[in-house]
């Protein structure tokens, strides 16, 4: 199907399905253990082996020699396979970082062995008696020291923009601001580690894993085993979290395909918790510098937004300034990025890449300049509010409702009760309130389904979707419920196998509303293929309580499929509508603090999310991705940063006690409002993504309630005690 029209009616919009607070369909698989997860598959008839993988131990530099003799004969132990041993391996088209292969060191922690054992006990203490001789280069890790040397990014990637003349309408502003802003490494963190078990038939693999997009996976790891595509199966029906650190192949899926063809049986391979930091990915540390100028009404003349990151040579940038490309009116701008090469573990995409840490620096900067301008926060945004393309006038936006969130958001919150810096106070508590604007772009990705109809009268969806724990299986049946005229309780849904047809996959905010109207396209050629079974007229067929209608004749469902059944497959492809209308979603984060006067501790007291992000398709689990994504906000401002070791060029806190992370005693009540609103050049579903929107602008809005609290602005995250406590004494 060819979306490149609006949406008129359809019969998504009858909303008896699909836009109900329906409960997830997979959830009492969860919460009984019935669902499977990468590592827990287990076939009684099957003896599994179980492989640990050997990381670097140096950050950059050339592998001299590899002894693995004690290795092998250590108890259990049935093979050991090296990075030497597989030699050069070709590199998939989707990551940065070496994942194994050669003699080269890219960066600390990189897979350089598996060991095959029985147990994994077994496994573990004998990768441990891997010796290696290692030829160490000297590395650049400070993000700050590397300045200098960065570079323009490749215009493929991002291109500097510039509109009108930013330095002279910034030099003539009468009001203006200067500020940098830093946000640190951080990590994905996702309960279930990276985890994959190989096995070998032959020549044909199959390979269970966790896996955020199937069929990313599957062309990489065919490239980089050298076999046929065709001959790969992956499998990755429940992920217990990814936020981006899954969309790429990652060392654990080669480790145990290289180990189960050297073991002769098929292998378990989970990485380490203290290897997920080095050996995978995570969202890099940005440096970013805004300026703004304002007439002293507090119109945005002059804004410009510059940003500094850091990655593995071949990488790309944190695009931190994407935004403020659309955020907020302002004739003469500019943004650009730099990217500077450092020898850390390779940086990628984390939940909202680049608008989350974009947003963490520009809407302190608004806050900023607000105050400068002696304006209410949430006036000055909305009155330097667009409803066109600030770099393009000519392209409208298809929706955008950014002032009915805040103005709505405001009223909810009592922010008409915010007082000034350091004026609150409740026993020692200095209390403050804080807002953001949200955004993030509605991205478009082609995809497909499969929809059957069985005699019985039950709907089976086949799409290599995946369900990071997101609610795709209840949004799906959702669907073919709807376009069917089906209970939901008729719908059954398989996801996570690549030998269904290819699915948008879970990233970028855009698996909810892709996969559903590959799924819709999908129910549209069954429609088809059942009236014209029936022979009714396929315009005014009517799927409603189980039946197909057409006039005054009307047929059971389970009838119309006969004994062999029928099917629909299609994908959704996508024409021009995002580039004649600039797609993207609104919101607006309202936070209440408290800091201690004494200590500097900040404790959250209440937050409040207003979204606007077309059709919601459950508001139940759409709540659920906000109310995660606020938590993660939280983390982001307060708690998260990997630390490193400059001079050896590794993440120390490489491991749950280390890197902090909220948990439920640091949440309190949060509310979500969602704008009723539908966009029908998104997609025949009329939808867009929200589970990134939740996080966008969070870590601002409690960075300006600690300032309101304290009077102390802080531009460096993440917002500890220390950077708090000197300032103290003189508001408390």
């Amino acid at each position: 199907m060819q979306f490149d029209t609006p949406a008129t009616t359809n019969p998504i919009d009858r909303l008896k399905v699909v836009g109900q607070p329906i409960h997830r369909i997979d959830g009492e698989r969860k919460t009984t253990g019935r669902a499977i997860y990468a590592y827990e598959w287990n076939d009684p008839n099957v003896s599994y082996a179980y492989g640990y993988p050997v990381g670097a131990a140096i950050p950059k530099g050339r592998i001299k020699s590899m002894d693995v003799s004690d290795a092998k004969k250590a108890l259990g132990v049935l093979a050991v396979v090296t990075t030497l041993d597989v030699g050069d391996l070709k590199k998939g088209d989707f990551n940065t970082a070496k994942l194994f292969g050669g003699d080269q060191v890219q960066h600390y922690h990189q897979a350089i062995a598996v060991v095959v054992a029985e147990t994994f006990e077994q496994a573990r203490a004998a990768a441990a008696l891997v010796r290696v001789d290692y030829a160490e280069e000297k590395g650049a890790f400070d993000l700050e020291k590397a300045m200098d040397t960065a570079a323009k990014p490749e215009e493929s990637q991002e291109p500097d923009t510039a509109v009108g003349d930013f330095d002279a309408a910034f030099t003539s502003a009468p009001v203006t601001l200067d500020e940098t802003y830093t946000t640190p490494d951080q990590s994905h963190c996702m309960m279930e580690p990276h985890a994959s078990i190989a096995a070998w038939n032959g020549d044909e693999l199959t390979v269970w894993t966790s896996s955020q997009m199937i069929d990313w996976w599957r062309s990489d790891l065919a490239t980089t085993l050298g076999i046929d595509k065709e001959k790969l199966h992956l499998m990755s029906p429940f992920i217990g979290g990814g936020f981006g650190g899954k969309l790429f192949l990652r060392a654990d899926a080669v480790l145990a395909a290289f180990g189960a063809k050297a073991a002769g049986r098929p292998v378990k391979v989970a990485l380490p918790r203290p290897l997920m930091p080095n050996n995978t990915t995570h969202r890099p540390a940005t440096i970013q510098r805004i300026r703004i100028g304002a007439d002293r009404d507090g119109r945005i003349t002059a804004i410009a937004h510059q940003s500094w990151s850091g990655d593995l040579p071949g990488g790309g940038p944190e695009t931190a300034v994407n935004q403020t490309r659309l955020l907020y009116a302002g004739v003469n701008r500019m943004t650009a990025m730099r990217l500077a090469a450092l020898d850390l573990p390779e940086g990628n995409a984390m939940r909202a890449p680049g608008e989350a840490p974009g947003l963490m620096a520009l809407e302190i900067a608004i806050d900023e300049m607000a105050e400068k301008l002696a304006m209410d926060p949430v006036q000055f945004r909305i009155l330097n509010d667009t409803q066109v393309d600030p770099e393009n006038p000519e392209r409208p936006f298809s929706q955008r409702n950014l002032i009915g969130c805040l103005e709505l958001g405001a009223e909810r919150f009592g922010w008409n009760q915010r007082r000034g810096p350091g004026s609150r106070r409740d026993g020692n508590w200095l209390i403050g309130v804080g807002v953001a604007a949200a955004f993030r772009n509605n991205l478009l990705v082609p995809s497909g389904a499969r929809v059957r109809l069985d005699r019985e009268g039950i709907v089976t969806v086949e799409t290599d979707m995946t369900d990071i724990g997101t609610g795709s299986y209840t949004i799906i049946a959702q669907t073919a419920a709807e376009m069917l005229g089906l209970p939901i309780d008729k719908v059954a849904v398989r996801l996570g196998d690549s030998r269904f047809p290819v699915s948008a996959g879970s990233g970028g905010q855009f698996g909810g509303n892709c996969s559903t109207a590959g799924v819709y396209a999908a129910c549209v050629k069954l429609r088809e293929a059942i009236a014209q079974k029936l022979g009714f007229n396929s315009e005014d067929v009517v799927f409603e309580n189980g039946q197909v209608r057409s006039g005054n004749r009307a047929v059971p469902l389970a009838e119309a499929a006969g004994s062999d059944g029928l099917a629909g497959e299609d994908t959704i492809q996508w024409g021009d509508l995002s580039k004649t209308h600039q797609q993207s979603t609104f919101g607006a984060h309202f936070v209440e603090v408290g800091v201690d006067v004494a200590t500097g501790e900040t404790r959250i007291r209440r937050m409040l999310a207003v979204c606007a992000a077309g059709r919601i398709l459950n508001p139940i689990t759409a709540r659920s991705q906000v109310i995660g994504a606020m938590t993660m906000g939280v983390g982001g401002a307060l708690y998260e940063e990997l630390a490193v070791d400059t001079r050896s060029g590794f993440f120390v806190n490489h491991d749950l006690a280390g890197y902090e992370v909220p948990v439920h005693a640091d949440i309190p009540h949060q509310e979500v409002i969602f704008m009723n609103e539908t966009d029908p050049m998104s997609s025949p579903m009329k939808a867009k993504g929200v589970g990134e929107l939740g996080l966008c602008g969070v870590s601002a809005a409690i960075a300006n309630a600690i300032y309101n609290a304290t009077g102390i602005r802080v531009r460096h995250y993440p917002i500890t005690l220390d950077k708090l406590i000197g300032g103290l004494p003189d508001v408390a």
